[in-house]
C-alpha cells in the first residue's frame, strides 16, 4: 500500500512531489525517493525514513526538471530500508526510474525469467524492482530511436501478459514522458488529474486524489483498469486500455482503512463510504442486541471516526472522543513489526480517563487484524474506569492473507483465522464484540457508485481474482511473517 504520484509540468516539479508525498504519508513511512529528469539526465534522491527526514534544502535543489515521480514505501515485499526505497532505476533501454504500489503473485517465477530468459539481475528482494526490468525488457525488445505510443502501449500489453497480481505504476522514460499503468484487474488505485497554468497545462497522476487537492489539481478521472496513459514532455496525453476483460475488482480495504477519508476512489467518496459503514453496523447491533446498554461510542483514532460518529448518531448514544492520539506517532498496522507495534499502542493512544469513568462504551474500530492492538486499548479503556467495554469492527473478521500489497500475509498472525467470535471475544478481553458483514460492507462502499459489481475482498472472504499458485501463500507466510521479518532485521 505504497503512495505514488508523478507530475507532467511547465516548471519545476520537485517541491510539488514533495508536498504530494506529505499528503500520501500514510500509505508508507518506511521509506520515501523522488526522480525527476531535467532533459539532460536523471537526478534521484531516496531513503529510508518519513518524507520530511528523507529530503532537505540541499536535496530538494538536485532534483531539477519539469517531469518527476515520487514514492512513499511500506514494506510488505523484501526487506525494510534504504535498499528497497524507491523510485529503481534501469539504463536500458532509454533510462527508466520506476515507482510501484501493489504487489505481484508470480514475482519467483518471473524472477527466473529475467535471469534466464531476458539475462537481466535482479538486485533486491523487491518485487518491484521484478516489475521495472519485465517493463524494460518489453521494451527493449520494441526500442527504436523515436519512441512511440503505440511502442510504449506494446510493452505494458506484454506486462500485463506476464505479471499477476495488485499493482499501480508511474515510470520516467527518459528524454520522452512520464508512463502510468494500473494492473487489469484494478485492485490498487490510480487516479488521472490536471491543472491550467500561465504556461499551459500540467498532468498528474496518484495513488489517491487527495494528492491533487494539495498541489491544485482537478481530479480527472480514475485510471482505468488495464489501462496504460503515456504523457510527453511537450503535454501530449494518450491512453490505451492494454488488458481487457479481466474482472474489475478494486480492493474494499482502501476504503475500510488504507484511503484518506477526502479521497474520492473509483467515484466513490472514502468518508461517506465509512458514514454508510458506520450505520449498517449500528442496524446490526440493534439487530443482535436491541438492550445493548452502550452509554458513550468512542472512535480509536483516527481511521475509525467516520464510521463511528455515523454509528453513534443511528444509535442515539453520544459519540466522545475517549483518546488523545499522539500525532508524531505513525499508523501502527503499517509498522514493520509485531514488537514495534505493540510498543507503539501507548506511545500513540492515551486516554480521557472521564469519557470512561463507570460508563459502559462501545469502541469502534476500522478493523481487526492481529488483535494485539485491540486488546491492548480495551485494557486501557478498563484501566481508565470503563464499568463495561464492547468493541465493534467495521469491517468483517479478517480470516485470510492479503496478497496484493497489504501486510497481512501470515495466516498464524491473524486473530480471527480459525476463531469464532466468542472466541476472538475472549482473547480481546471485551465484553461483547461485534463485526461488520461482508454483504454491508461491500453495499457501503457499491452506493456511491453502482457501476461497481465486483470488490477484492480476499482478506474477508478468501477469494483471490488473479488466483494463485499453490505454494503461494506458504512462502509468503515463511518470507513475511514477523517472525521472519525480525529474523532478516537481526542480520
Amino acid at each position: 500500500m505504497c503512495g505514488i504520484i508523478g507530475i507532467v509540468g511547465t516548471s519545476q516539479v520537485a517541491s510539488a512531489l514533495y508536498d504530494a508525498l506529505t499528503v500520501l504519508q500514510h500509505r508508507g513511512q518506511d521509506a520515501a525517493g523522488i526522480a525527476t529528469e531535467d532533459g539532460a539526465r536523471l537526478r534521484l534522491h531516496k531513503g529510508k525514513g518519513l518524507v520530511r527526514d528523507v529530503f532537505n534544502q540541499e536535496s530538494m535543489s538536485a532534483l531539477r526538471g519539469n517531469i518527476g515521480i515520487g514514492h512513499c514505501r511500506y514494506p510488505t515485499a523484501g526487506s525494510e530500508g534504504s535498499a528497497e526505497a524507491q523510485p529503481f532505476y534501469v539504463n536500458s533501454p532509454y533510462g527508466l526510474a520506476f515507482a510501484h504500489n501493489g504487489n505481484l503473485v508470480n514475482t519467483e517465477s518471473l524472477r527466473r525469467e529475467m535471469f534466464e530468459d531476458d539475462l537481466r539481475h535482479i538486485n533486491t528482494d523487491s518485487d518491484s524492482e521484478v516489475l521495472l526490468n519485465v517493463l524494460a525488457h518489453e521494451l527493449q525488445v520494441r526500442s527504436s530511436m523515436a519512441v512511440s505510443p503505440d511502442q510504449v502501449f506494446d510493452a505494458v500489453t506484454r506486462v500485463f501478459k506476464r505479471a499477476r497480481g495488485g499493482y499501480a505504476c508511474v515510470t520516467l522514460v527518459l528524454g520522452y514522458g512520464l508512463l502510468a499503468f494500473r494492473d487489469p484487474n484494478g485492485i490498487r488505485p490510480l487516479v488521472l488529474g490536471e491543472r491550467e497554468t500561465a504556461t499551459g497545462k500540467e498532468y498528474a497522476v496518484a495513488s489517491e486524489s487527495v494528492a491533487f487537492d494539495v498541489l491544485g489539481f482537478k481530479r480527472v478521472r480514475d485510471i482505468e483498469p488495464g489501462e496504460a496513459v503515456l504523457i510527453t514532455r511537450d503535454g501530449q496525453l494518450f491512453s490505451r486500455r492494454c488488458a481487457e476483460g479481466e474482472v474489475h475488482s478494486p480492493c474494499i480495504f482502501e476504503y475500510v482503512y488504507l484511503a484518506r477519508p477526502d479521497s474520492m476512489i473509483e467515484d466513490v467518496s472514502v468518508y461517506k463510504a465509512r458514514l454508510r459503514m458506520g450505520e449498517k453496523l449500528a442496524e446490526k447491533i440493534l439487530r443482535e442486541r436491541p438492550d445493548h446498554g452502550i452509554e458513550a461510542v468512542i472512535p480509536i483514532p483516527d481511521t475509525s471516526r467516520t464510521a463511528a460518529s455515523a454509528l453513534a448518531e443511528a444509535l442515539g448514544v453520544p459519540f466522545r472522543e475517549g483518546f488523545v492520539k499522539n500525532r508524531y506517532v505513525g499508523r501502527t498496522f503499517i509498522m514493520p513489526g509485531q514488537e514495534e507495534r505493540v510498543k507503539s499502542v501507548r506511545r500513540k493512544l492515551n486516554p480521557v480517563s472521564l469519557e470512561f469513568r463507570r460508563k459502559n462504551v462501545l469502541l469502534v474500530d476500522d478493523s481487526i487484524v492481529r488483535g494485539t492492538t485491540s486488546k491492548q486499548i480495551i485494557q486501557m479503556a478498563r484501566e481508565a474506569g470503563a464499568r463495561k467495554v464492547f468493541f465493534a469492527s467495521a469491517a468483517p473478521p479478517v480470516c485470510y492473507p492479503n496478497v496484493y500489497g497489504i501486510d497481512m500475509p501470515a495466516v498464524s498472525e491473524l486473530v480471527a483465522a480459525g476463531r469464532t467470535v466468542p472466541e476472538i471475544e475472549q482473547y480481546l478481553g471485551a465484553d461483547w464484540l461485534i463485526y461488520q458483514d461482508l454483504k454491508d460492507l461491500v453495499w457501503a462502499v457499491q452506493d456511491g457508485n453502482e457501476d461497481l459489481k465486483h470488490f477484492d475482498t480476499s482478506c474477508f472472504s478468501g477469494e483471490y481474482v488473479t488466483g494463485l499458485d499453490d505454494s503461494y501463500l506458504r512462502q509468503i507466510e515463511q518470507a513475511r511473517s514477523d517472525s521472519a521479518k525480525a529474523a532478516r532485521r537481526s542480520v
